[in-house]
């Protein structure tokens, strides 16, 4: 979108003499002072429109459809441009229907409904709903340059850019951009593309009864159309009948057989899985590649992710979240909706307020029709109406207790989120706040099979799984123990779990007395117990005696970058950032036996007719690609498999019944962070959940109670019917009491203890440790 010059004189001199043409109509309507105002706005903000010329060019498009490794659509980018049909192919009955429901004076005015905008001005300006009042024009003013929202000063916008159009284009061409851009419910994008949608029917086959159906749609697409509500649309179908009536389209004979038609709708055509997020990503890959060629070729992708997974990871985390959403204080409805004494008016009120909140799948909004302590009735976007009973209004009492709040209080008309469970029992939730991402990786590929970047894509398009930075808390200390094995530390070496404090030069930032999660310390414990337990004093003394400049080297052999965690003692405690794919790829090298694979999401791609135009080579576990040695790897699976057997995480082995399961849980600071990285050797996966501006959860949110049940939820399915699968011990390792232990530091020759005497004693010097290795081999 580009902002003209100022325009010339005689432009200037044209638009202000319509602008007081307008504004004397407006004053014999009795609002001389709305028009004066009006007038000096439209003034101020004609030089800054942006350039309308391109509509004149206007050109159908080719998808980008993304599929799954199944086959499966994922998505597709650029299919509403597909359809686009010449204004003289499009039959006189579809265009009547539109103009009559729509805009009957289209060929009559300039664009602008004079009366309409003074009624839309005063409704504005008493902070009540717009009445309408646009015309065919404005909907492509809008629909092209700008955005939905509804304030005064875009309406103004929307007005001066109908005016451009208006001379730019004729009507014929304004009419042809309407009828193929205009957005119609289920992925239908213009009245061909509904045609094909709703009745399987190209444009010149359909009926007086579907052209009118389709021609109701505009007003509100996720209210109007008949596959989500046909008994709605069908009000708003029979009052488009009688408009083609009033306006000559028909005549009594015509309207009566349409009226009485009975229509045979297409079964609904969605995708079946939730990979929005996923999908997005993958456009992007191909957009840096192809650019503006991405949506005119037909490119067809294919992604490493299963579907199946997908959609069970999309599950798990909405789980997640909604479960820790019903544990907040109740923040209020939504908004708050003016409905109508005569109920016959209630259903087209509640249609057209709901679609400004639309359903977040299972999350469904609902307008209230009556509410006490001990039920709430309510009414959804398909016109049903609900009774929540009060085992169901638990989490929403503060906004129904008699001293509510007016802004939390829930009344009639209040717009609300529903749930309903596996046995058809409604309750009153809300929208949250909080986020979340989880990612599924194949450790031995670095394939994404699944990825779900955000509660609600609709909601929020930032994928955390890739572009979230956040602190991981104790999900990151296996990568200093990592550090610790190479520096003489054992699965028995003993540390204490005593009080600790820092100055600001050990810091690098201000004096710091760091606790453990549930304020107790323990006393000495070996190493293994205290990573199971996540006992910070613990994770920081080994920090400190292996050197933090030594760990910060050590971590970039996971991918994570050096810059990112300042080599200062609370690294120890995950204070750096890392994005939850970093962690993904990075536990995989635990997973792999101390391989590092990049992430990868595209496996082919191919053009309209099927030429293969990329494809992903297979991937080779060859030295070249190891950064741990295995020993290394296998000594830390054995602790993480510790910390799910009986550790912060044991409730995974617990559930799933099965011992091959590995990974750590994290809170950070204050509870704002809770994640668990954690996988089997055949799938790694993170999950993160947290508030977009960082605060606290909740004192007693943990990543084990927050994040790993997601990740639980989601192994249950991936693991079905998948053998256990537990490495065998490479060389180099010795079991010793139960504990896995490089071979040279057997027999007490490694580090045995740290802190015992609160002297932190250094760790074996490379010498001394080649010394010591070569009296052991001897």
């Amino acid at each position: 979108m580009t902002t003209p010059p100022p325009a010339a004189t005689h432009g200037a001199r044209h638009w202000l003499l319509r602008m007081f043409s307008w504004a004397a109509g407006l004053a014999t309507a009795g609002v001389l002072a709305i028009a004066l105002v009006v007038g000096v706005a439209l003034a101020v903000a004609y030089p800054n429109l942006p350039e309308v010329s391109s509509l004149s060019d206007y050109r159908p498009k080719l998808p980008l459809r993304v599929y799954s490794s199944d086959g499966v659509l994922l998505g597709e980018f650029g299919e509403e441009r597909r359809t686009f049909i010449p204004i003289a192919q499009i039959p006189p009955v579809m265009k009547q229907a539109v103009l009559a429901a729509e805009d009957a004076r289209f060929y009559e005015h300039d664009g602008v409904d004079y009366k309409g905008m003074v009624r839309a001005v005063i409704e504005n300006l008493r902070d009540a709903r717009s009445q309408g009042a646009s015309t065919i024009t404005m909907q492509v003013a809008r629909n092209f340059y700008l955005s939905t929202e509804k304030t005064f000063t875009r309406k103004i916008y929307e007005v001066l850019l109908t005016w451009k159009i208006e001379r730019l284009l004729n009507k014929d061409q304004i009419l042809e951009l309407y009828l193929n851009q205009i957005f119609l419910g289920h992925r239908a994008h213009g009245f061909a593309a509904a045609a094909e949608v709703y009745f399987g029917k190209a444009l010149p086959d359909l009926s007086i009864a579907e052209a009118a159906m389709l021609a109701g749609i505009p007003k509100a697409p996720s209210a109007f159309n008949p596959i989500a509500n046909l008994r709605r649309a069908t009000v708003r179908q029979q009052y488009v009948i009688e408009r083609m009536l009033d306006n000559g389209y028909i005549d009594a004979a015509q309207r009566d057989q349409a009226r009485a038609q009975v229509l045979r709708l297409r079964p609904a055509q969605t995708v079946a899985v939730h990979a929005e997020y996923v999908a997005e990503t993958a456009r992007q890959l191909v957009y840096a590649q192809y650019g503006d060629e991405t949506y005119s070729r037909g490119l067809n992708v294919v992604l490493s992710v299963d579907s199946g997974l997908q959609q069970a990871a999309y599950k798990a985390l909405r789980r997640g979240i909604l479960t820790y959403e019903q544990r907040q204080f109740y923040r209020g409805p939504e908004a708050y909706v003016d409905l109508p004494s005569d109920p016959a008016a209630v259903d087209a009120r509640v249609a057209e307020a709901l679609a400004d909140h639309p359903d977040q799948d299972e999350l469904r909004a609902a307008v209230v029709l009556e509410a006490s302590e001990k039920q709430v009735k309510a009414v959804l976007q398909t016109g049903e109406t609900i009774t929540v009973p009060a085992a169901g209004l638990k989490p929403v009492a503060s906004g129904l207790a008699a001293k509510a709040p007016p802004k939390i209080q829930i009344r009639r008309g209040a717009v609300v989120r529903a749930l309903q469970d596996t046995k058809g029992q409604w309750s009153l939730t809300q929208q949250p706040e909080v986020e979340g991402a989880l990612v599924a990786t194949d450790p031995r590929t670095g394939a994404i099979r699944a990825l779900v970047g955000g509660f609600d894509f609709g909601k929020s398009k930032f994928n955390h799984v890739t572009q979230a930075l956040r602190q991981p808390g104790s999900s990151f200390k296996p990568f200093v123990y990592s550090a610790a094995l190479e520096k003489g530390f054992t699965p028995a070496t003993v540390v204490n779990d005593a009080p600790l404090f820092f100055d600001a030069a050990d810091t690098g930032s201000q004096p710091w007395e760091p606790k453990n999660y549930d304020g107790e310390f323990a006393g000495p414990l070996p190493l293994h117990t205290a990573l199971a337990k996540s006992k910070n004093m613990v994770s920081i003394r080994v920090l400190q005696s292996i050197g933090p400049e030594y760990a910060q080297e050590w971590i970039t052999r996971f991918g994570f970058e050096r810059e990112k965690h300042p080599a200062y003692l609370t690294m120890a405690l995950g204070a750096g950032t890392v994005t939850p794919l970093q962690m993904a790829s990075a536990y995989g090298v635990f997973a792999t036996g101390g391989y590092l694979l990049p992430p990868s999401l595209i496996v082919k791609v191919t053009d309209s007719q099927g030429r293969v135009l990329r494809e992903t080579p297979p991937v080779v576990l060859d030295e070249s690609l190891r950064t741990l040695e295995e020993r290394n790897a296998f000594v830390m699976a054995s602790l993480l498999q510790e910390i799910t057997r009986s550790g912060t995480a044991a409730n995974a082995q617990r559930l799933l019944k099965r011992p091959d399961l590995y990974g750590k849980t994290g809170t950070t600071n204050d509870s704002m962070d809770a994640w668990f990285a954690g996988y089997h050797p055949s799938l790694v996966g993170v999950v993160w959940i947290g508030y977009d501006t960082p605060k606290k959860l909740g004192s007693r949110e943990t990543g084990g109670g927050l994040a790993l049940p997601v990740w639980i939820d989601l192994m249950a399915h991936a693991l079905k019917g998948v053998p256990v699968a537990e490495p065998a011990p490479p060389a180099g390792v010795v079991a010793q009491d139960g504990l896995w232990i490089y071979d040279e530091f057997t027999g007490g020759a490694g580090v045995r203890s740290v802190g015992l005497d609160e002297q932190v004693p250094q760790a074996p010097s490379s010498d001394e440790r080649n010394s010591i290795l070569d009296l052991f081999r001897r």
